[in-house]
């Protein structure tokens, strides 16, 4: 002990050095620090007869507990029969793990055998964190939860959504037949065109119609009109008084 560095405590008259300014009340939320001095932790080893006087030198270290009275004293500051007959704050290492974790708890004592627990800091790798309070565990890890319930939730029913979505299109789609469009191929269109267009130069020209046969009178536009006057033309003709004397029955 009488090899590390102590900060000395402020004299009668003098002034309170910026190191030893006034620790945060208790219960203050200091989780999002950490401390740690490298130059310490690569001069002197980090065991648990030094890590109390490495943890002193934190913000998370209260310098009007009982311990820091021992060290004025030139007593080890977690000597447990000196601190059991003294009152008020004090810090107690709980777990050690060297050289890696160091656990101290921060507790206000009333008597011997009567503490009650305040916070607790570590010592992990020579890094200096407090540790959460159990609450606030429970409350971050509650909340990540339903964060994520919530999450779980939000994507099942979007999933949902668009299953129905397209369980609707594939029975309109099946209520309501589609018919297929027919594809036009221009190429082949253009080749059968030249083929018929060649086959027709080659052919002979066609003969002109054979001439009406004798007392047939075309169709006309009329339509009702010109059939009813060829009725009555082919009416007013007789087929045998016409053919001549020759042809005539003989009595």
């Amino acid at each position: 002990m009488a090899a590390t560095p102590m900060i000395p405590p402020p004299g009668d008259g003098g002034a309170v050095p910026p190191t030893m300014a006034a620790p945060p009340p208790p219960g203050t939320d200091m989780t999002s620090i950490c401390f740690r001095d490298q130059l310490w932790l690569n001069t002197y080893p980090l065991d648990r007869n030094l890590v109390f006087d490495y943890f002193a030198l934190s913000p998370f270290y209260d310098y009007s507990c009982n311990n820091e009275q021992l060290r004025i004293r030139a007593i080890h500051p977690l000597d447990i029969s000196h601190l059991s007959k003294m009152t008020g704050i004090e810090f107690m290492l709980s777990e050690v793990l060297e050289p890696h974790l160091f656990v101290f708890k921060k507790q206000k004592r009333d008597g011997p055998e009567k503490v009650t627990p305040m916070l607790t800091y570590y010592v992990l790798d020579g890094s200096v964190y407090q540790a959460p309070q159990l609450c606030n565990v429970f409350a971050s890890r509650v909340g990540r939860a339903l964060y994520h319930i919530s999450k779980a939730f939000n994507t099942a029913a979007s999933k949902l959504e668009k299953i129905g979505y397209v369980d609707a299109e594939n029975e309109s789609a099946s209520s309501e037949p589609k018919v297929p469009k027919e594809t036009i191929n221009f190429k082949e269109l253009k080749r059968v065109d030249h083929i018929l267009a060649s086959l027709q130069r080659k052919l002979p020209p066609a003969p002109p119609p054979p001439p009406f046969p004798e007392g047939y009178a075309p169709p006309t536009a009329d339509g009702e009109k010109s059939s009813d006057a060829q009725q009555e033309q082919l009416a007013a003709v007789d087929p045998i008084i016409d053919q001549g004397p020759s042809k005539r029955m003989k009595v």
